[in-house]
């Protein structure tokens, strides 16, 4: 079978697409047959080293969609013809990718594989980042960095959905429509653009209850500065690098910081089920509209790596793995 493997750390150059032999899964892990890949930034992270990827050659891919086609001794979670996703694989740029069988999540008939693909990991994330870490609320300003990406699309209407005002950052005009699109009520243009204080004068100098920062570094600062007092900056990426040492009190005064990772919010089979659940019945009911921005082929992978880290997406890149 064929996968993508990093032979290094480095860009999106380091990517192959090689051939594999076809494993069988051990106690307790399931074998799937892949119909289509998600592409994150996570995955860039460990590409570049960012975050460890074990020893190279390297698979990369965390989420995706397809049909289980193997199980070890011990699994009855789930069977051999069940269409499931995932969203902490390792290697789901593949035609083929074994893992935990209780990580699997089954798929509604409704959804089909590329909606199945797109929505697990920014779907479950915006869930926990909009209602469960900020417990969003009618009336709340919630200021989501991104806003046209994939998570900034979907926290978007969550938060619309809770009665809150949407502030987002994008750096483009037709990026900032698909935002207004999605509900955002205050897109903020431009790579350079002075985001925390357009959030304070919209905000009547107050700031905003809820900010959502995917891109680290380079937002930081401002995003503190965004933030009310006793209002809540969460911090859930780092696609400009990783923020710089600092002292918290005189950073950030009477804001409380948090930093988090979906895994550590889905960590129990329950919650992910009921996480995913929740994303998937908002989809198939329409409360929740998926934004794919293209798909391209398995062998393009480092193509769609290149279109992600320049910013040229808006909504879900995948990869066809069929």
């Amino acid at each position: 079978m064929r996968a993508i493997r990093a032979h290094a750390a480095g860009g999106p150059e380091v990517l192959s697409l090689d051939q594999l032999a076809t494993e069988e899964p051990g106690p307790g892990r399931a074998r799937v047959r892949l119909a289509a890949a998600g592409v994150n930034f996570i995955d860039v992270y460990l590409r570049t080293g960012l975050y460890d990827p074990g020893p190279h050659p390297a698979r990369l891919g965390k989420e995706g969609v397809g049909i289980v086609t193997a199980v070890g001794a011990g699994v009855v979670s789930v069977a051999v013809g069940d269409r499931v996703a995932f969203v902490d694989a390792a290697g789901a740029y593949a035609e083929e990718v074994i893992l935990p069988a209780d990580r699997l999540l089954p798929v509604p008939a409704a959804l089909d594989d590329l909606a199945a693909a797109a929505l697990p990991l920014q779907g479950m994330t915006a869930d926990y980042l909009v209602r469960t870490i900020g417990r969003v609320a009618a009336g709340d300003m919630v200021l989501v960095h991104a806003v046209a990406g994939g998570v900034g699309l979907l926290a978007t209407q969550m938060a619309k959905a809770a009665g809150a005002i949407v502030l987002g950052t994008c750096s483009t005009e037709a990026k900032a429509s698909r935002a207004r699109a999605a509900g955002c009520d205050h897109p903020i243009v431009g790579i350079d653009a002075d985001f925390a204080t357009a959030a304070l004068t919209l905000t009547g100098g107050r700031g905003c209850d809820l900010v959502l920062d995917s891109v680290g570094r380079a937002t930081f600062a401002g995003s503190v500065r965004a933030t009310r007092v006793r209002g809540t900056l969460v911090v859930f990426g780092q696609s400009s690098g990783r923020i710089e040492p600092f002292s918290p009190r005189p950073v950030l005064g009477s804001r409380t910081l948090v930093s988090a990772s979906l895994m550590d919010y889905a960590s129990q089979r329950s919650e992910l089920l009921e996480r995913w659940e929740r994303v998937a019945n908002d989809a198939i009911a329409g409360r929740l509209k998926l934004a794919i921005d293209r798909v391209l082929p398995l062998a393009a992978a480092a193509e769609a790596h290149r279109l992600l880290e320049a910013r040229a997406t808006s909504g879900k890149l995948l990869l066809d793995c069929a």
